[in-house]
């Protein structure tokens, strides 16, 4: 009998321990969700500035910045520590935002083979919430509105919206940080 009271009880104080454990995922899952997108942009936009701070002139000679946008910036950087600078894009693609990478081949190296994707923070609010993910400083320190001048670059701002669903609470979280281009004279 004794037995018996020993067993039911420690089965109904399991069953409420599981119940409250389901509850709590149940009602915080998005708060889960969100603390997890915010935690993945900031891991993402760190390697980004990281690799941007690092810009360099490509293995085949060419000015470092290739291309400026307010949704995309490709450049020359060496992101895996080889002989050869790859060429480097990030941009927006739906709701993510993405690296892009050119690995150089022949001699004397030349970007043409197919780009490899990948993901750096998924989430991105940029364009719901019409704000710029990219921003850039020239040598004077000025914002540079004319986007054909990329020998001017000198400092770039990135921000990222992120979001999972703009239709709940709590609102979106912006991420923000800089790189000066260190490698360009």
């Amino acid at each position: 009998m004794e037995a018996l009271v020993w067993v039911s009880v420690t089965s109904m104080l399991l069953l409420a321990i599981v119940q409250s454990v389901q509850y709590f995922y149940r009602t915080n899952t998005y708060a889960v969700e969100q603390g997890a997108a915010i935690t993945s942009a900031q891991r993402g936009i760190e390697g980004m500035i990281k690799i941007m701070r690092e810009a360099a002139y490509s293995s085949n000679g060419a000015w470092p910045v290739i291309s400026v946008a307010s949704t995309s910036f490709a450049f020359y950087a060496d992101v895996d520590d080889d002989p050869f600078i790859e060429q480097i894009r990030f941009f927006l693609q739906g709701d993510s935002l993405m690296r892009g990478i050119i690995d150089p081949s022949g001699d004397p190296p030349v970007y043409t083979a197919a780009e490899q994707l990948s993901s750096v923070s998924d989430y991105v609010r940029n364009t719901d919430q019409n704000v710029t993910l990219f921003k850039y400083y020239g040598v004077d320190g000025t914002l540079m509105t004319d986007m054909t001048r990329i020998a001017e670059v000198r400092f770039v701002e990135a921000t990222v919206v992120v979001n999972i669903n703009p239709d709940r609470l709590p609102n979106q979280f912006t991420l923000r940080s800089t790189a000066a281009l260190r490698n360009l004279k």
